[in-house]
């Protein structure tokens, strides 16, 4: 028995280096978005000869492949390309970001945050704090992929690990455990929604509220800190070895009374803040409310949640700052965040070429049209019961690899399984909690992930060698042990007849 486990672990560990071998000869992950932007229109012309096309399960209406060597398609490249970038929704949020970041990292409250951080916590605890942090920071919209990833690379570096074992710890709590939370998020009404509209296919009467997975949201995210912790510390790091690169490792020594100083006047500045973004939203007139409806989850303050975490660096940052003497005037305050942007002129070119792959897919319906038949294909197959949900967990996160948006594939997926599983006596709370273990999992390996780009920049300040398949091969584990232990949870779950949330059993009367 020891000797099957050696030999299976050898073989899994070789058969990691192979993927990150062969992704990293691959070219530029520029070049790469590029060749597969030239591969979609290619698809298209070959797909639309072919007469691929779907039947759309909402209205019915018939989608056909749009040919982007056609002259509509010529047309639409011609006349979008520039669109595709300035509208491809990372750059902005990143860009916007890292005005705060680069005054608090030029600020040297980063460094000192990290600091403080090494030296007060376990450190048997730390790969824990990363993916928990990772997965609490769905309450924040997007927040968590470009503010906390490059995070946990920084603290995994400064305590002498590897900065990528961290930055994939802290990749599997934001990404890999998107299905899982600890309190009810902007996505959650977003689904509900589309459960409800697809429901009342079946049941005019039947609304699907935002809760109606709370109960497995919350034990999903216990697993997936558990699960991610566990490949980070016994799987990803021992493979990556001792971290041999140049990167500057931020020195853990401590801290001196002016610098504790600063952080106290920070902690003030960032708790006015909080105060004022509480006041404007908590009262029921708050004016970050949505002023037609009174709602939280749907108001300009989640809609702007961008500017907030701007702001809650950039006050912070300037305080500490002032109070350390690194910022004196408004010329300093332009310096460090004009560093912070050098860094990203890579990422800049990158996202020029992955926003036209993940336009030119979507213009062309292939992601649809995949999308709609492989549902259905899954429904001709004739299964029920646990191999049924599981079927559907497996096809959500294969769809999962080709389209990039939760609520674009729920929209097209809850109106054809939802009525079905109804049918079989599934309660819609069932079917919306499968999928979204589907819909988290693969997240940590498809190119189509719209942050991936980013991520391949942040792997890259520590090695330049560092590509696709480096990512690829250092998440894959999490994305198979995830997957494993997130079903069997669902399983468990399904034979204790726990309901997934408030008003949400798991079978219909």
């Amino acid at each position: 028995m020891k000797n099957f486990k050696a030999v299976s672990s050898r073989v899994f560990q070789r058969s990691l280096d192979v993927i990150e071998v062969f992704g990293n000869k691959l070219p530029h992950p520029a070049t790469i978005f590029g060749l597969l932007a030239l591969m979609v229109m290619v698809l298209s012309l070959v797909t639309s000869l072919a007469g691929y096309e779907a039947v759309h399960p909402v209205n019915g209406s018939l989608i056909q492949v749009k040919n982007l060597f056609g002259a509509d398609g010529i047309r639409w490249i011609y006349t979008n390309m520039v669109n595709n970038f300035v509208m491809f929704p990372p750059l902005g949020y990143v860009l916007a970001v890292m005005i705060g970041l680069g005054v608090a990292e030029g600020s040297g409250l980063f460094t000192v945050l990290i600091r403080a951080l090494v030296l007060s916590s376990p450190k048997k605890l730390i790969t824990a704090a990363v993916v928990f942090a990772g997965v609490l920071s769905h309450l924040a919209s997007e927040a968590g992929y470009v503010v906390l990833i490059p995070l946990g690379a920084m603290i995994f570096h400064a305590l002498g690990r590897h900065p990528m074992a961290g930055l994939a710890a802290a990749f599997c709590g934001v990404s890999g455990g998107f299905g899982a939370n600890f309190l009810i998020g902007s996505i959650d009404p977003i689904l509900s929604g589309l459960s409800t509209s697809a429901a009342q296919i079946i049941d005019p009467e039947m609304v699907i509220n935002p809760a109606v997975n709370y109960y497995f949201m919350i034990i999903s995210g216990f697993l997936v800190v558990i699960v991610g912790t566990w490949v980070t510390n016994r799987i990803v790091e021992p493979r990556l070895g001792k971290y041999s690169g140049d990167a500057e490792r931020i020195p853990v020594q401590q801290l001196t009374p002016v610098e504790k100083k600063g952080m106290r006047m920070a902690g003030l500045g960032f708790l006015v803040v909080i105060i004022l973004l509480a006041i404007s939203v908590v009262p029921e007139n708050g004016i970050f409310r949505d002023p037609k409806t009174g709602s939280v989850l749907h108001s300009p303050f989640l809609d702007g949640i961008i500017i907030g975490i701007l702001v809650f660096f950039m006050v912070p940052g300037l305080i500490y700052g002032y109070v350390l003497g690194n910022i004196r005037n408004d010329k300093d305050v332009v310096k460090h965040i004009t560093n912070s942007m050098k860094s990203m002129a890579g990422y800049i070119v990158l996202v020029f070429f992955a926003a036209q792959f993940v336009y030119f897919f979507s213009y062309s319906n292939l992601g649809l049209i995949v999308a709609i038949n492989g549902a259905e294909a899954l429904t001709r197959i004739g299964l029920t019961g646990i191999p049924l949900i599981m079927a559907f967990v497996l096809l959500s996160a294969f769809i999962n690899m080709f389209m990039g948006s939760a609520s674009a594939k729920w929209a097209i997926m809850a109106p054809v399984f939802i009525p079905m599983l109804m049918l079989l006596g599934y309660h819609p709370g069932l079917t919306q909690a499968a999928f979204r273990i589907g819909d988290s999992v693969t997240n940590l390996i498809t190119p189509m992930m719209s942050y991936f780009a980013l991520i391949v920049t942040f792997a890259q300040k520590y090695d330049q060698r560092y590509g696709m398949g480096t990512i690829i091969s250092a998440m894959l584990p999490y994305t198979f042990f995830l997957t494993i232990a997130w079903m069997l949870l669902l399983m468990g779950w399904m034979l204790l007849g726990i309901p997934t949330g408030p008003d949400g059993p798991l079978y219909l009367p």
